[in-house]
């Protein structure tokens, strides 16, 4: 079987990459081309994305992958799930909306008032997250916002419009918007009665493709500026957890993943949807994946917790080295402080070291003493919350977990691991760290032909080119 090259944009809440993948039999190569960051902007009507200048990033590291492999044959687009931009024709109607804006508050109990959480949970299979797609655009049929629009584009799907000129959603994406029927795997639908008792346009929501289809080649133009004729883009698992889940080295049924970044998403790989009413008053979701896979799992806030702490030290002026932060954490006597750490007051930016010790204070629990013991304290927590989340994934699914998997960027936190394998009392296997690239590129890859198989065998190749670190339980 003959190999080849493709590129994976990979767009996460707070970076973005572009990355060159290399695969053939047997095969799997992955490295940086560019990396650039997400910083959102503060106007005086909200939190939005800088969208265009993701897109122009995305052009000049679609430009190198081109100079260093010029017979790339295809890119293809991720990003974090349920943001959108609003269009008029070609026009954007003005800039998305970042999903920690605050103006969606209301558009929970306007969707509620509509459709009761017990029949929408039955429609959707989704988890009451405040800034769901179909809540975001209670907000903006309220404001007005939709008076004007023909045509809505989740973040990747925008960017591929940009590239190609074909309007698309692809269907994992499209499954965090609330409005796709969840039950319909790889051939999953629109939702329109659904949109019609929400006051929705059918009209505003694109064809769905499936991860794996070929969506078009670039736009004249766009072809000149990155320099090849011969590219094309192909959907991939375009919610970044997707694409992540591909590329989880799980051979066998009895692991849950972990997909540990900004956000961390906790879960199971199913066939079906799980849509009982104890599911859903647990608060679980169930998303489209590859191939028709269903991701069953809950978002447990993530490592933002100490990435935000990081920055309001910062912002005071004040040095920070992560490294030996956690290594002073990692060498505190345990177990550390632990809270909630999906309480709401954590979601916003802001002043993270302030919040958490606010709500230990209310709990009558004693604050950290120091940065290290703040850390500890955050770490700790997040692996108890883990450890919560797949016990009671367990109960809801049948399914027994034996081993876990942490993808993504907390899988280079050692500390991280090995308080997820103590209080779950599971074996950990952490890695790959850029699994949502790898998943990216693999199903490009299996689309040219450069790899075949299942979604088992594409991870056995995962397998042998990036060999996970195990962490036993010590408690």
């Amino acid at each position: 079987m003959a190999g080849g090259s493709v590129a994976a944009v990979d767009l996460g809440a707070s970076s973005g990459r572009v990355m060159l993948g290399h695969v053939a039999a047997n095969r799997l190569e992955l490295h940086s081309v560019a990396r650039f960051p997400n910083n959102p902007v503060r106007t005086i009507d909200g939190l939005h994305w800088n969208i265009l200048e993701l897109y122009r990033n995305a052009l000049v590291g679609l430009q190198a992958a081109v100079r260093e492999a010029p017979d790339l044959a295809s890119a293809g687009i991720d990003s974090w799930a349920v943001d959108y931009a609003l269009l008029r024709g070609d026009r954007m109607l003005g800039t998305p909306y970042h999903y920690r804006d605050d103006r969606t508050a209301a558009g929970v109990d306007a969707t509620h008032n509509r459709v009761a959480p017990a029949e929408l949970y039955s429609q959707n299979g989704l988890q009451v997250l405040p800034f769901n797609t179909l809540y975001q655009l209670a907000a903006d049929r309220a404001a007005g916002d939709l008076d004007a629009a023909d045509g809505l584009l989740l973040i990747p799907d925008l960017l591929g419009y940009w590239l190609t000129g074909r309007r698309v959603a692809e269907r994992s994406n499209a499954s965090t918007t609330g409005l796709l029927h969840p039950d319909g795997g790889s051939a999953a639908g629109w939702n329109d009665a659904l949109m019609a008792d929400l006051g929705l346009s059918r009209d505003l929501f694109p064809e769905l493709v499936s991860a794996g289809e070929r969506i078009g080649a670039l736009l004249p133009g766009v072809a000149a500026e990155v320099g090849s004729e011969r590219l094309e883009l192909v959907a991939v698992g375009s919610h970044d957890t997707a694409s992540a889940v591909v590329a989880v080295p799980m051979l066998t049924d009895d692991c849950a993943y972990i997909s540990s970044g900004t956000w961390s998403l906790v879960g199971v790989e199913l066939g079906s949807p799980v849509l009982t009413e104890a599911s859903r008053a647990a608060n679980f979701t169930n998303e489209g994946g590859v191939d028709g896979r269903v991701r069953y799992l809950r978002n447990v806030m993530g490592l933002w917790l100490l990435s935000e702490s990081i920055r309001s030290w910062e912002r005071a002026g004040e040095q920070v080295d992560l490294t030996s932060l956690l290594a002073e954490a990692a060498a505190l006597p345990g177990p550390g402080i632990l809270f909630d750490v999906d309480d709401a007051r954590f979601l916003a930016p802001g002043d993270m070291p302030a919040r958490i010790e606010g709500y230990l204070l209310e709990q009558g629990l004693r604050p950290p003493a120091s940065r290290a013991e703040l850390v500890r304290s955050i770490v700790e927590s997040l692996a108890a919350a883990y450890a919560r989340t797949l016990r009671t994934i367990t109960e809801l699914s049948g399914r027994t977990v034996r081993t876990v998997h942490i993808v993504g960027g907390g899988s280079q936190n050692a500390l991280l691991c090995q308080l997820t394998a103590d209080h779950t009392g599971l074996t950990v296997l952490a890695g790959p760290v850029e699994a949502t690239a790898i998943g990216n590129v693999l199903v490009q890859a299996r689309a040219q032909g450069f790899a075949r198989g299942s979604l088992e065998g594409l991870r056995d190749l995962v397998r042998q080119a990036f060999g996970p670190r195990r962490y036993q339980p010590t408690r």
